[in-house]
């Protein structure tokens, strides 16, 4: 059951859309510079190498 919000309606109905709009674009551009960070590394282990040498795990 949503409260009545009278004459705040626009106002929280605006807030809330506004916020789930800015987080929307937090995690697509965390995604996007998640992305580019992946292909970097490649890229740099491709000319440098990985700095981990490859090893089994022991556990």
């Amino acid at each position: 059951m949503m409260p009545d919000l009278e004459i705040y309606a626009a106002t929280v109905l605006g807030a809330f859309g506004a916020t789930l709009g800015l987080l929307g674009t937090l995690i697509a551009v965390t995604v996007w510079q998640g992305a580019r960070a992946r292909v970097r590394l490649a890229r740099a282990e491709a000319v440098f190498g990985s700095p981990v040498p490859e090893r089994p795990f022991h556990g």
